[in-house]
């Protein structure tokens, strides 16, 4: 056996060690060069291991969830010369019209044989209904089952629980007991790890502010009446980052970075746009980058791409780190208030709830208005409790009055 040893490679910057989160392979498969062989997590992203090597998984080292230290051995092939099941498949494709011949000669053989006469699509659905067809009266000729016979059997067959469930009683519901054990690790793990030392680590200030968003609801309607087939219509997303884009011009210490290491707080000229979007493996932040130098259509398409691209799992690493402020909305979800919290070394966040018709007083009259509030969380250490509220009143202030989200000032 010609053994070949290969070792978590190293997935830079400055990782000393990954998660293995899902093996691709077993113990024994054989592989072929570049097929991907796990999924490992690092402290920034996850990332897909490819086979260096053709040949046979002799070991795998670590179960889901363990951690594996960079230059640690992960996996053992032998490349002693067996043909991987890759390169294999279009050999075995080659014969592929013979042997189906051979097969379909054997399956015409054993039905013509066979004493139970009935079409292809009879025998499939009688299998699928788990119906012995040899216990099926035909009326075709010569006693061959006919398709309405399969459905007269099963419609006798349905009359007959429905029958037999009547007449008994109710079954009483045993209590349920037991438990199940989810393991913590990949995304998940990383993210409650996140949420830890945020929460721990950040003291959190919170301010609630109400916006009345008829205008900008007026606005987006109008906008989404125009689209062109297939381009996405607009959610309130785009014109809450364009306008938080123009706010922290006069707010820079909102757009910031805390790096704890060096005692520095690190602000940014450019607004890089975390936009938190829940995916089926969890929480991710992808980033609009440069947010305030786009035009508001090819923001709106860069939200809706980055968002789709954290979703679908296919989001580059690097889309994925680099923000300088968050935002975070739970859509039709979005409730009355909620307490983001701060997606660290960031120092603000801003959270983004439901749209909502109610009664509001304005002018000394009960009006009908969309209201809809802005929750944001603050890092208190280095944002005071003033100029968080006035960045949010500043922020409400472009909302309500729309227009002003695209003067250039």
């Amino acid at each position: 056996m010609t053994r070949f040893v290969f070792k978590m490679p190293d997935l830079g910057e400055g990782t000393v060690a990954a998660e293995v989160v899902e093996w691709k392979v077993r113990v024994g498969d054989l592989v072929h060069e570049d097929q991907v062989i796990a999924e490992v997590m690092t402290d920034k992203a996850a990332v897909e291991v490819p086979a260096p090597v053709a040949g046979r998984v002799v070991s795998l080292t670590g179960q889901p969830g363990d951690m594996v230290a960079v230059g640690a051995e992960l996996v053992v092939f032998d490349t002693s010369g067996e043909a991987p099941a890759a390169a294999a498949a279009p050999a075995a494709a080659s014969h592929a019209p013979a042997m189906g011949q051979v097969v379909a000669a054997a399956a015409l053989a054993a039905e013509a044989g066979a004493r139970v006469m009935a079409s292809p699509a009879t025998r499939r659905r009688a299998r699928e209904a788990g119906v012995d067809l040899s216990q099926v009266v035909g009326s075709g000729p010569g006693g061959r089952i006919q398709p309405h016979d399969l459905d007269a059997l099963l419609a006798d067959a349905v009359a007959s629980s429905a029958a037999a469930a009547v007449s008994r009683p109710a079954p009483v519901a045993a209590p349920r007991s037991g438990t199940e054990e989810i393991k913590v690790i990949g995304l998940r793990r990383l993210i409650a790890q996140r949420m830890t030392e945020a929460k721990r680590n950040i003291p959190h200030f919170a301010y609630v502010e109400e916006v009345d968003v008829t205008e900008l609801e007026s606005l987006r309607q109008h906008l989404n009446s125009g689209l062109r087939p297939g381009q996405g219509s607009l959610t309130f997303l785009p014109f809450i980052v364009a306008a938080l884009t123009r706010v922290l011009e006069d707010f820079p210490q909102c757009n910031a970075l805390y790096d704890e290491a060096r005692g520095v707080i690190v602000r940014h000229r450019a607004v890089h746009v975390g936009v938190a979007t829940q995916t089926p493996d969890g929480l991710k932040v992808p980033v609009v980058r440069n947010a305030g130098s786009l035009g508001f259509w090819a923001l709106a398409a860069e939200i809706r791409r980055v968002s789709e691209a954290a979703k679908g799992n296919k989001a580059r690493k690097e889309e994925l780190s680099g923000s300088t402020i968050t935002v975070t909305s739970l859509g039709r979800l979005g409730g009355i208030v909620s307490t983001p919290v701060i997606n660290a070394p960031e120092v603000a966040i801003v959270g983004v709830n439901k749209a909502i018709e109610r009664p509001v007083v304005q002018n000394g009259a009960i009006t009908i208005r969309r209201m809809m509030n802005l929750s944001s969380s603050f890092d208190h250490r280095f944002v005071d409790g003033f100029d968080a509220a006035a960045m949010i009143q500043a922020l409400k202030d472009r909302l309500e009055h729309p227009a002003t989200i695209f003067i250039q000032e």
